[in-house]
C-alpha cells in the first residue's frame, strides 16, 4: 500500500475513533544548486561522477566556498541534505593538493562513523583510490592501528576514543597532529546537555596539543536545525564560525500526522495509551508493507512495543514477527550493526527503536516513520519525520500524543509545532564537576598554564569561566601540583580511563542474566541504576522480560532473570533542594525570581507495577535505598501572600496549586529549551526552610547543571504564559496527566490543585 492511502486506511480500522487532530502536508521542494568559485580538482570532478552527482546544491557550494577561503562552518540544514560533501570534498581537496594533509572526522557513534566509512569508499572509489583512511576505534584491530597513525590521511573516530585512546597517546600522534589541516564534527546538535559538555573539553584538550605541534586546524561541522548553530558549535569548539543554513535539496512531499490517543471514558481524566495506539499503527504498517521506523522516548517503550507487535502479528499474520525488532542503545555492537544491515537490505519491515537511530546512518529507503511522543525538540522531531521518504520520494510521518502537558500543547496548537523556530541548544564548558575530570587529563597530555608562550596554552582563556575553581580543588586534592609556572599531573596512570564523557557521574551497572550462566545482558549508566535496576524491577531487552532480583552497586552488577510477567515497573522518587547561593535574581511585577547554586537530594523510595495495555496500576512497592545529593543550577521564584490569600478564599488548595504548577512548568518548559522533561527536576513549597517563602523551583537534573534552568530564568514569564496555557486549556475537569500530573512524582501527583494553579499563574503574570 502506498503511504498515501495509509492515512484514509487508518480511519477504516476498528480501533480508529477520531484520533487523527490534524494533517498537516509538507510540500515538495525543489532543487536549488550553487557555484563554486573556482572548479574543484578533474580527479574531485571525476568522483563526483562515479557516484551520480552532476551539480552541488547551495549549501554544499557555499560551504565549500568559505572553507577554501579558510573560514570554519557549521552547516545547519534539513536530513539527508547532503551535508557529508560539504566536509569530503574540501578534505579531499587539501589531500590531492599536499599529501601530507591530515583530517580527523568525529562521529557521535560508532556506527555513524562505520556509515561515513562506507560513502568515503564511494566517493573515493577509483578516482581517489590512493587516499588512504580507516576508523580509529575501539573495535579497531590493534594489528591496525599503528598502520592508520603512520599513513591514513583521515581518521574517522568518536569523542570516546579521542578522549580515551588518542589524545593520552599524542606523542604516537605527532606526524598527524602536525600536519592536522580539518576537523570535522558531525551531527553537532546531539553534543548538548552533559555529553556536549564533556565533548566541549575534549574539543578543548584537542586544539591545545594541535598549537603544541604547530597546526590549527580548521573546523567544518555539521548540525540539525536548531536555534543558535554558529553560538553552540562556538561554544562547543571554542573558535569562530561561518553559518550555513540556506539548503538547497529537494525533498518529496510529506504528511504529517497528529495522533492524539482518545479519552478511554466520559470522565476525560485518562487517554489510551500512547504505546497501545503505536502498537496499532505499527502493527498495521507492517502489515500493508509499509517500511518504518516507530521511534520511542524511552528504551523501555521500545521493547514493550515490539512486545506488544509480535503478539498481535502471531495472532493474525504470524509469517510477520520474525520481520520487526527493536533497536537501541545498550545492543551489544554486533547486535546493533545486524539490524542496521538488516533494515538497509529491506529484510525488516519494521522496527521500534530509541533515538539511536536518529542520526544519519544509512537504513535505506524508508516510507514511513512513527513518533511515540514528541521527541523533545523540534530538531529531534524533524530528524526523526526526516528518516523516511529520503530524495524525492512522498512519505508518512505520525506524531502520537503523550498525556504530559507538552504534547497535548502540541494537539491542540499543530501551528505551533509546525510553525514555531527551533530550539537553542544548551552546553556548559565551564562546569565545574565537568573540568575537574578534563583537566588532570589535560594536564597529563601536557602540563597546564595560565600564560600563552611558545611552549605553552592559556588554559585559563581556553577552558573557561570554572578553570580557576577547578584548579584550586584539584590542588586541594594533590591531583595537580604547581611548579615553575606550571600544573603537572600527580596521579597515576591515564585519567582519562576515569571519564565516561556521555555522563556526568562516570561508571556503568552490567546486567547479569542467571538463567545463561551469569551472561552479561547489556549495560546502564550508574546514574540511572537505582531508578531501572532497583531489586523488583521489570527490566526489557528484546521484547523479553527480565525480573531484577539483586543489585550489587558497589561491584557495579545487576542480576536478573527471564520472567513471562504481564506488567512493568516505574519507580518512585521524591527529592529536597536546598539553597547554596544566588547568582543572579531579575525583580518581575509580581514577585522576585533568582537564579543560583542549589543541593539536590534525590531517593527512589518504591515502585508501581503497571499492567500491560490497559496502563492499570497493580499495586506499589516501596524500597529501601540510599539518598543521593549533587549540587547543580536551579531558578526559583517566590510566590506572594497575597495569591496565596486569593487561592485560600476560593477554598482551594493553595500547595496543591504550587504543586501542579511545578509538574506543568517543568513539562512545558523543553519547550523553549533543547532538552528533555527527565533532564529536569523541581519542587515547590508553600514554606521552604531556608527562606520562609512559598517557593517553586526547577533544577538542572545534573551535577554543575548546563543551562537549562539559566534559560528557564531567561525566559520565566513565557514559561509561565505557556503553562497557564496548557493547564487552561485541558478538558479535564481536576488535573490529569495531560495538564497537572507526573510521572515521576513521589508523592503519588498529592495534593494538586487544578484551579489553584490556574490562580496562581494568573497573579505571577499580571502582578
Amino acid at each position: 500500500m502506498k503511504t498515501t492511502n495509509f492515512i484514509q486506511h487508518l480511519k477504516g480500522q476498528r480501533f480508529y475513533r477520531g484520533q487523527i487532530a490534524h494533517v498537516e502536508r509538507i510540500p515538495a521542494r525543489k532543487a536549488r544548486h550553487g557555484r563554486l568559485k573556482k572548479p574543484l580538482p578533474p580527479l574531485l570532478q571525476d568522483a563526483l561522477k562515479e557516484v551520480g552527482v552532476e551539480k552541488l546544491y547551495t549549501h554544499q557550494a557555499q560551504a565549500i566556498n568559505a572553507v577554501r577561503e579558510g573560514h570554519s562552518v557549521v552547516v545547519a540544514t534539513s536530513t539527508a541534505s547532503g551535508k557529508t560533501l560539504c566536509y569530503n570534498l574540501p578534505v579531499l581537496e587539501a589531500i590531492i593538493t599536499d599529501w601530507r594533509a591530515r583530517a580527523l572526522y568525529l562521529f557521535p557513534t560508532k556506527a555513524l562513523a562505520q556509515d561515513q566509512l562506507r560513502s568515503l569508499r564511494e566517493l573515493t572509489g577509483r578516482s581517489l583510490r590512493d587516499v588512504r583512511f580507516g576508523t580509529y576505534d575501539g573495535d579497531t584491530p590493534r594489528s591496525a592501528r599503528a598502520r592508520l597513525r603512520k599513513s591514513a590521511s583521515i581518521i574517522l573516530t568518536n569523542p570516546d576514543m579521542l578522549s580515551l585512546g588518542i589524545l593520552p597517546n599524542h606523542t604516537l600522534w605527532a606526524n598527524f597532529f602536525k600536519n592536522l589541516k580539518f576537523v570535522v564534527i558531525d551531527e553537532a546538535h546531539v553534543y548538548r546537555g552533559i555529553f556536549g559538555s564533556h565533548v566541549a573539553c575534549v574539543i578543548r584538550r584537542l586544539r591545545r596539543l594541535c598549537q603544541h605541534y604547530g597546526s590549527s586546524p580548521q573546523f567544518i561541522c555539521c548540525s540539525a536545525t536548531i536555534a543558535n548553530p554558529g553560538e553552540h558549535v562556538e561554544r562547543l569548539t571554542g573558535v569562530s564560525v561561518i553559518v550555513v543554513d540556506d539548503d538547497g535539496s529537494p525533498t518529496g512531499t510529506k504528511d504529517f500526522v497528529l495522533w492524539n490517543p482518545p479519552f478511554v471514558d466520559l470522565t476525560r481524566i485518562a487517554r489510551r495509551s500512547a504505546n497501545s495506539e503505536a502498537t496499532s499503527i505499527f502493527v498495521e504498517m507492517v502489515k500493508q508493507g509499509i517500511r518504518n521506523i516507530t521511534f520511542t522516548r524511552a528504551r523501555r517503550v521500545a521493547e514493550l512495543i515490539l512486545l506488544y507487535a509480535r503478539q498481535a502479528l502471531a495472532r493474525e499474520t504470524p509469517q510477520l514477527t520474525s520481520l520487526i525488532k527493536s533497536y537501541r542503545a545498550g545492543y551489544l555492537p554486533q547486535e546493533r550493526r545486524e539490524i542496521e544491515q538488516e533494515l538497509f537490505s529491506g529484510q525488516l519491515l519494521g522496527v521500534t527503536a530509541t533515538n539511536a537511530l536518529e542520526l544519519g546512518v544509512d537504513v535505506g529507503s524508508l516510507d514511513a516513520t512513527t513518533l511515540v511522543g514528541y521527541p523533545g525538540t523540534i530538531a529531534s522531531t524533524w530528524q526523526q519525520a526526516g528518516r523516511a521518504g529520503r530524495g524525492a520520494r512522498h512519505s508518512l510521518a505520525v506524531l502520537i500524543g503523550l498525556d504530559n502537558p507538552l504534547d497535548q500543547f502540541f494537539m491542540r496548537h499543530p501551528q505551533e509545532l509546525f510553525g514555531r523556530s527551533h530550539e537553542h541548544a544548551l552546553i556548559n564548558p565551564g562546569n565545574v564537576h565537568i573540568l575537574e575530570k578534563h583537566l588532570p587529563c589535560a594536564a597529563h597530555e601536557m602540563p597546564l598554564s595560565n600564560q600563552r608562550g611558545p611552549h605553552s596554552f592559556d588554559d585559563e582563556a581556553l577552558f573557561g569561566s570554572g578553570f580557576v575553581e577547578a584548579m584550586i580543588g584539584l590542588e586541594r586534592k594533590g591531583i595537580l601540583e604547581y611548579r615553575n609556572g606550571r600544573w603537572y599531573y600527580m596521579g597515576f596512570g591515564y585519567p582519562a580511563e576515569e571519564i565516561n564523557i556521555r555522563s556526568i557521574s562516570g561508571g556503568s551497572i552490567r546486567l547479569l542474566n542467571e538463567a545463561e550462566g551469569y551472561r552479561a545482558l547489556e549495560e546502564i549508566e550508574l546514574t540511572t541504576a537505582f531508578s531501572r535496576t532497583h531489586p523488583g524491577a521489570i527490566y526489557l531487552h528484546q521484547g523479553d522480560s527480565y525480573l531484577v532480583t539483586d543489585l550489587d552497586w558497589e561491584m557495579g552488577l545487576a542480576y536478573v532473570r527471564p520472567v513471562e510477567v504481564n506488567h512493568y515497573t516505574l519507580p518512585r522518587e521524591i527529592n529536597d533542594v536546598s539553597v547554596i547561593r544566588s547568582l543572579r535574581h531579575q525583580q518581575l511585577p509580581a514577585t522576585t525570581a533568582y537564579l543560583g547554586q542549589v543541593r539536590v537530594t534525590e531517593q527512589v523510595i518504591g515502585y508501581k507495577r503497571v499492567q500491560q495495555f490497559t496502563e492499570t496500576t497493580l499495586g506499589v512497592e516501596y524500597l529501601d535505598l540510599p539518598a543521593q545529593s549533587f549540587e547543580t543550577v536551579a531558578l526559583w521564584f517566590d510566590v506572594p501572600p497575597e495569591i496565596a490569600q486569593r487561592v485560600v478564599r476560593r477554598r482551594l488548595d493553595f500547595h496543591g496549586g504550587l504543586h501542579a504548577v511545578e509538574h506543568a512548568a517543568i513539562g512545558i518548559l523543553p519547550l523553549f529549551a533543547m532538552c528533555d522533561r527527565l533532564d529536569i527536576g523541581g519542587l515547590s513549597t508553600p514554606n521552604h526552610p531556608d527562606t520562609g517563602q512559598a517557593q517553586i523551583f526547577i533544577y538542572d537534573a545534573f551535577p554543575g547543571g548546563v543551562g537549562i534552568a539559566e534559560k528557564g530564568f531567561e525566559l520565566l514569564t513565557e514559561l509561565w504564559r505557556a503553562t497557564l496555557e496548557a493547564i487552561g486549556e485541558c478538558p479535564c475537569e481536576s488535573g490529569c496527566p495531560s495538564c497537572i500530573q507526573s510521572p515521576k512524582c513521589g508523592n503519588n501527583n498529592e495534593p494538586l490543585d487544578k484551579e489553584a494553579a490556574v490562580l496562581v499563574l494568573r497573579g505571577l503574570l499580571k502582578g
